[in-house]
């Protein structure tokens, strides 16, 4: 097997040896095996083309071809040209399951059943896209180090999305391919000086060993192996994140400190609403008057991108005793602080704990951390309320209608963040909320004249069969319709009150639920809820209530205000009431079929579903993973370099083939055995093979030479090049202090420089690689342990490979300025005239 032969097929096996990281993530298993054969078609094509041969782009082209046509044979045959070309039909199929993959993607729970079309076209088309640009980077431009980011690119998405069980396994296979590349691709280049030579047996009468470059790349991937399980642990972790599943933990650090990226809830919200059998998630008693006005919050969705609200990510501290005061809430605003304890159910694992807003103060046992903008509490490293029962103090804020209505503007910072919206948010959401808000002449009367557009003057209808949608025509089309849920009635509230200026954010958790004969409160799945906040300098976040017959209007909206004349609307809410069921359903998981069709409750758990639009999407993970990767690297390059460069120069020295005299020796041997006839041939042939062998060993002779002068730049001898081989060995000697074998060794690889740059017949001089670490040996003992560790890790002479590239960029300016002269000199053809 050829070497680029050898090199694509550890290509191929370093990506699916990477895509075993994806595992866990779908089931069946088996697409691994469908995927091999995909990757083993297209890196056959890659290896055909690359024999006949084709240009680097057209090989390039060739395999993106038969890629897609695969794809287009599993995934849209019906849809293509004689089943296999793709036309616009097929594309617009491609389009559709796309869409269809990322609506179940946040859909279903890990592992995602692969009867998806969806997911498996992403999955398949995934792969076989990291596929080819490993072979391309590795095999196609015979650079295999590059290859690595996209072996990342994958790696990063499935650790993002996996609960880190196993984590650590896969990137042990993935890095393991990743080496195994790199070693193919060194031995590839080795193999082009000639055969590949075993090093001194280790024992007398034992195997050799193997050459240094082997030695040095394997030292390095243990390096490298060993810095990528060892800094994880000592850097802050990016568990917690948008995509992580429950359980795997929130934040970094001991629960004092880190940041938090809360999982959008509202996928299963509506789910929650649908479910035949409205089972009890809380029981609470509380010393509020008016249980009809108790909202659990769990969340705020302060991040609007144009499609979807969702959690910014925020930082995270540990739980204090008391809670601060509520930001922008003012001292003459009327407060009472009420005590509530609530009990959650045995099987509702939510990671953030619900709790009236806002609290003053909490008691629960357990890992929690406490995020100081939206006054919350979320589970650290698994914690969640399943069978908790905690004590919250919360403020019963009571603001009159004046004190809206005469509220300042807020600060403009909190005003720019609150009231921004994205330009793809459609023009009729402004207009339509300025024409709703006609005649307002504050904040505070806008706000409850969206509030009763909504919920009596509109025309709106409330249903939980309609679909949550996205994109940026959602609340378009849900302004136009007049129908949908919680989820609409919030999203258009809040859209609309930031387009008038209005800070606002969007809360989910549980409406009021119904009150019980022995004086406790049942919060039931039917109770999941979604309703804005609105912010007013002097009362804070103000909740609003813009769904129709959900929840309780609050007391200050149901004011007379300019231009509403309409009585007040009692709105009731559905509860699960005496009648909830406290234990858990007869099966205690739900097959993948039946949490499409919203048969599972999963009340706004994040166990229950992952939504796929509430993370950064794959290629910012990949992007974080990159530039944490670099961090890492960067400061290494240049003794990574240096390592590869010494080795490179030594083991080529090492095994240097037949030197001038012995190549000699072997043309008079030649001479001596042949005819008259083809002596004369024979011994050209031979004089050759000579020079030939004298250009190499005076090619390593230098090398060796440049090596010794480096070393000692690195010990801090800096080269004099003015100077002669000769007294540049003596400088060394001198400066270095060096004993006399050691100085016999510098001046022995002088002699040997001077003999391959000016003797015309150079003799060859074996053992000048073990010289050169005899120098490195001495200078590492005679100076101090920072120059020592400077010269592992920053060596002053690597920055000859930032004077190899600019040389390489001059060599390429120059022969670029040449081939345009050329072409622009060009003669013309001289045209012919008839006479």
């Amino acid at each position: 097997m050829s070497g680029r032969a050898r090199l694509a097929l550890c290509a191929w096996a370093a990506t699916l040896m990477a895509s075993c990281a994806l595992l866990p993530l779908v089931t069946p298993a088996s697409w691994i095996l469908q995927v091999a054969v995909m990757l083993g078609v297209q890196t056959g094509v890659g290896a055909a083309t690359r024999r006949v041969p084709l240009a680097r782009p057209l090989t390039v082209a060739a395999q993106a071809l038969v890629t897609l046509l695969m794809l287009t044979l599993v995934f849209a045959r019906q849809q293509a040209v004689a089943g296999i070309v793709p036309g616009p039909e097929a594309l617009r199929h491609f389009a559709d399951l796309f869409q269809q993959g990322g609506d179940d993607i946040a859909r279903y729970a890990i592992p995602a059943p692969l009867e998806s079309d969806g997911i498996r076209l992403m999955l398949f088309g995934g792969v076989m896209v990291i596929g080819l640009a490993v072979d391309t980077l590795a095999v196609t431009f015979r650079s295999a180090a590059p290859a690595g980011l996209p072996l990342l690119a994958l790696y990063s998405v499935a650790a993002g999305l996996s609960d880190g069980g196993a984590d650590w396994l896969w990137f042990l296979v993935a890095a393991g391919g990743y080496l195994m590349l790199l070693l193919a691709e060194g031995r590839d280049r080795l193999s082009q000086w000639g055969r590949v030579f075993g090093g001194a047996p280790r024992t007398p009468g034992g195997e050799p060993g193997p050459v240094a470059p082997i030695r040095t790349g394997r030292r390095i991937g243990v390096l490298a192996l060993g810095l990528a399980l060892v800094v994880p642990a000592v850097l802050p972790s990016m568990s917690g994140g948008l995509l992580d599943g429950a359980g795997t933990g929130i934040g970094a650090g001991n629960g004092n400190g880190g940041t938090i990226s809360a999982v959008n809830p509202l996928v299963s919200l509506r789910d929650s609403l649908n479910v035949d059998e409205d089972r009890q998630v809380m029981s609470l008693k509380t010393n509020s008057s008016d249980v009809g006005d108790l909202y659990l919050r769990i969340v705020s969705l302060d991040d609007f991108d144009g499609s979807t609200w969702k959690p910014s990510k925020r930082h995270v501290t540990g739980v204090p005793d008391r809670f601060p005061t509520p930001i922008g809430l003012g001292a003459d605003v009327k407060r009472a602080e009420i005590e509530t304890r609530i009990s959650a159910a045995d099987w509702y694992a939510q990671d953030w704990l619900p709790m009236p807003y806002p609290p003053s103060g909490v008691q629960v046992g357990g890992k929690w951390r406490y995020e100081p903008v939206g006054m919350t509490l979320v589970g650290d490293h698994g914690q969640t309320t399943r069978g908790k029962t905690y004590l919250v103090k919360s403020l019963d804020v009571q603001p009159t209608a004046e004190q809206l209505a005469d509220a300042p503007e807020p600060p403009k910072a909190l005003k720019d963040e609150y009231t921004k919206l994205p330009k793809s948010v459609p023009a009729v959401v402004a207009k339509t909320a300025r024409e709703v808000t006609a005649g307002a002449t504050s904040h505070y009367e806008q706000a409850v004249k969206l509030q009763d557009w909504f919920t009596l003057t509109g025309g709106f209808q409330y249903s939980t069969q309609v679909q949550v949608g996205t994109g940026p025509d959602a609340i378009a089309k849900f302004l136009k319709e007049k129908e949908g849920f919680c989820v609409h009635f919030s999203f258009a509230m809040a859209a609309m009150a930031r387009s008038l200026g209005i800070p606002a954010r969007v809360a989910v958790g549980f409406a009021p639920g119904a009150p019980q004969s022995d004086q406790s409160v049942s919060v039931g799945l039917k109770d999941a809820h979604a309703w804005p906040e609105l912010y007013f300098e002097g009362v804070g976040w103000t909740r609003f209530e813009p769904t129709p017959n959900r929840g309780v209007a609050p007391s200050y909206t149901q004011t007379d205000t300019p231009g509403n004349s309409l009585p007040d609307v009692p709105r009731p809410t559905e509860s699960a009431g005496s009648n909830a069921s406290t234990a858990p359903s007869a099966s205690t998981s739900c097959a993948q079929a039946d949490k499409r069709d919203a048969a599972c409750s999963g009340a706004l758990s994040v166990g229950t579903a992952k939504p796929g639009d509430s993370g950064p999407p794959w290629y910012q993970i990949a992007l974080w993973a990159l530039l944490g990767l670099l961090v890492v690297a960067v400061p290494l390059l240049p003794m990574l370099w240096r390592v590869r460069r010494r080795s490179v120069r030594l083991a080529s020295a090492q095994h240097t083939g037949l030197g001038v005299p012995a190549a000699r020796s072997r043309a008079e041997r030649g001479a001596a055995t042949t005819d008259d006839v083809s002596l004369t041939v024979v011994g050209t042939a031979v004089e050759a093979d000579a020079r030939y062998a004298a250009e190499v060993a005076a090619v390593h002779v230098l090398a060796v030479w440049r090596e010794l002068t480096d070393t000692a730049w690195d010990y801090g001898i800096p080269p004099d090049d003015a100077l002669t081989p000769r007294k540049a060995a003596a400088r060394i000697v001198r400066l270095g202090q060096l004993d006399g074998s050691t100085a016999e060794s510098v001046h022995r690889v002088a002699s040997a420089v001077e003999q391959v740059l000016f003797a015309p017949q150079p003799q060859s001089v074996p053992g000048l690689p073990d010289d050169v670490r005899r120098l490195r040996a001495a200078l590492r003992s005679r100076v101090s342990w920072t120059t020592r560790v400077r010269a592992v890790v920053a060596p002053r002479s690597a920055v000859r490979a930032l004077w190899d590239v600019m040389d390489r960029w001059t060599a390429f300016k120059s022969r670029t300025a040449d081939r345009w002269t050329s072409l622009v000199r060009r003669p013309r053809p001289s045209s012919q005239q008839g006479g």
